[in-house]
């Protein structure tokens, strides 16, 4: 259906200018003036796209739901609601985004449905819950929920990024330390030895080795480390290849037990969400399958929606997986035993991130030293290496 832009008035004597989708540029204007608007302009000729909204972070989306609940709450039509959120929020993409909702919902379309068309803004676990708060007339309480969810995710994504990257940043600097030496101050030495013509110790043959290696195929090993980077994230883009790489990840021995109970937390804490909204449990389970974020967790959900499908217990597929924990287990089977299961996984998810904590803050304290370790052997090595021969001749001139 072709886009038309236009410019109209509102009621309140506000210009507006925006596209709307309609099979003749007469229907366009009919449309507008149904939702009393007094057509300024209509650009037929200009049957655009809308422009695909950039990145909004996950702190502009929670108060954007915690504001929208307060509004919803306070007795505000939906309409000038999304309104003066597109107004006051300082994120141009989210600006953008609130008025093609705010157009939509004019329009006759639910708040739901409006927000299903942004999906790199608001998931598919969000336009869900906000359509069982529109079916259920408590959209206020599932939005204040839902910006409560959205606050201990990003909360618990924060520290698992925080562990993981930590390692990568003190590896980084360890590598640029190194080539540095390799590349500009161990040729240095060389020079110094070979006026010397000395025999030089077996260390510092193989470091000043690596050396000539680092200066004269530098080119061959930067596009080395550009294809293997580059092979691997082809390789993870599959199926195959995310399940292995996966699954490897979470038999690390202290990272793996990171990313095991931070996998539980989101798993129980989304599950939990959606029940309690009002979504049914096998939406629930697919839905968090698609937001679990790794494989293997994610092919348990799966296989715990298909058990529940054919009457059976999400429990035991779970415990198939050999992820999650017993106590998880037990706490799920007896959640769907008593009914109360969405409160059961919020009670999981709040003690699972009591525990994420304790594993991120063994994962540092274990990294700190071996980090010193490792720069020092590495470092300290090459430093040794280079010394070597000048002790030798100190010794003979001794």
């Amino acid at each position: 259906m072709p886009a038309f832009a236009y410019t109209a008035r509102t009621p309140g004597g506000e210009l507006r200018s925006a596209t709307i989708e309609a099979p003749t540029r007469d229907e366009a204007v009919a449309m507008l003036r149904r939702l009393r608007l007094a057509v300024v302009k209509v650009d037929e000729a200009a049957a655009a796209k809308p422009k695909k909204a950039g990145k909004v972070p996950a702190r502009d989306v929670v108060i954007f739901t915690r504001q929208f609940s307060t509004m919803i709450n306070a007795g505000l039509p939906l309409v000038q609601a999304l309104d003066i959120l597109a107004k006051q929020s300082d994120n141009k993409a989210l600006q953008q985004t609130t008025r093609a909702v705010v157009f939509d919902v004019e329009s006759g379309a639910t708040v739901s449905d409006a927000l299903a068309k942004h999906p790199r803004v608001f998931t598919d676990l969000y336009t869900n819950m906000v359509a069982a708060g529109e079916a259920g007339g408590i959209l206020d309480t599932i939005l204040m929920r839902l910006a409560t969810f959205l606050e201990k995710n990003d909360a618990l994504v924060r520290k698992v990024k925080g562990a993981m990257i930590y390692p990568l940043v003190i590896m980084g600097v360890a590598a640029i330390c190194v080539i540095v030496l390799l590349w500009k101050v161990i040729p240095v030495f060389e020079t110094m030895f070979a006026s010397v013509k000395m025999e030089l110790p077996l260390p510092t043959r193989v470091v000043i080795g690596l050396s000539r290696f680092i200066n004269g195929y530098w080119w061959a090993v930067g596009g080395g480390i550009a294809v293997a980077v580059a092979l691997l994230r082809r390789y993870y883009a599959t199926p195959d290849g995310k399940l292995v790489i996966d699954r490897f990840l979470l038999r690390l021995p202290v990272l793996g037990d990171v990313l095991r109970k931070s996998a539980v937390s989101r798993f129980t804490r989304t599950l939990g969400t959606l029940i309690g909204a009002g979504v049914s449990i096998l939406d629930g389970l697919e839905i968090t399958a698609r937001t679990a974020g790794n494989r293997v967790v994610q092919d348990a959900i799966l296989a715990s929606r298909a058990s529940i499908a054919g009457g059976d217990t999400i429990a035991a597929p779970l415990a198939k997986s050999q992820v999650f924990p017993p106590m998880v287990i037990s706490m799920i089977a007896v959640g769907e035993q008593t009914g109360g299961l969405d409160e059961m996984l919020t009670k999981i998810a709040d003690f699972y991130d009591g525990e994420v904590d304790a594993a991120v803050s063994a994962l540092l304290s274990l990294l700190e030293p071996l980090m010193i370790v490792v720069l020092g052997v590495v470092v300290g090595g090459m430093v040794v290496a280079m010394y070597l021969p000048i002790f030798d001749m100190m010794n003979a001139v001794g």
